[in-house]
């Protein structure tokens, strides 16, 4: 893990994160960065590369449900720090790939074929079934010289038959193919294990906080 988080490699996955969801490019907001995500349930969101005071006054000046906020750094390091009303989501992990993945030799599992899209400079890969049931998704989107990679999914009934790994190859092939080697992502802890096989390690890690809505 680095010892100083880069504010440019931050902003890059970020402005490719906002490309996979389709919402406008984050804005500089004072250390950080801001975007409006425009979703019920998160409407903004501040990404901060460090842990600083301009962190800590947004989290004391905020008490609108939904708006999340994002540092590199672990939660014990801030989260007794911040009002009760804080929420400490589950634990993300920014993770980079800065050369060719080691994929093990994989064949797509029988059953199952491969369908492609594209939208902006994002690229979905699908895997379906053979009844036409969506099994894994995952989506790729380039910004300058980084391929950041989102919403990696495998359904559950379709776990355990390398449909992940193989999924990521494809994705892989995309960037490739236009001369992107550099990899970013920010995993979950189950698929943390995955990636780090394949030869990610992790950058920092990536922990968010929100004020969810009172029932």
């Amino acid at each position: 893990m680095t010892d100083k988080v880069s504010s440019e490699i931050v902003g890059k996955w970020l402005k490719g994160w906002c490309l996979s969801r389709e919402v406008s490019f984050p804005v500089s907001y004072k250390s950080g960065f801001h975007v409006t995500v425009g979703d019920e349930k998160q409407k903004e969101r501040f990404v901060f590369p460090e842990l600083n005071d301009d962190f800590f006054k947004l989290a004391n000046s905020i008490i609108e449900p939904w708006i999340y906020l994002k540092v590199s750094v672990s939660p014990d390091e801030f989260i007794h720090k911040i009002p009760e009303r804080w929420k400490l989501q589950p634990q993300g992990y920014m993770m980079t790939c800065f050369h060719p993945m080691n994929f093990p030799e994989i064949s797509l599992a029988e059953g199952y074929h491969l369908e492609f899209s594209e939208y902006n400079t994002t690229f979905v890969v699908r895997i379906l079934a053979e009844n036409g049931d969506q099994a894994s998704i995952g989506r790729v989107s380039l910004i300058d010289d980084i391929a950041v990679y989102d919403r990696i999914i495998t359904e559950k009934n379709h776990q355990r038959k390398g449909l992940a790994t193989f999924l990521l190859k494809e994705l892989e092939k995309i960037a490739l193919s236009k001369g992107v080697t550099n990899n970013l992502l920010v995993a979950t802890e189950e698929g943390k294990l995955l990636y780090e096989t394949l030869g990610w390690k992790l950058y920092c890690l990536h922990t968010s906080v929100v004020i969810p809505a009172e029932d």
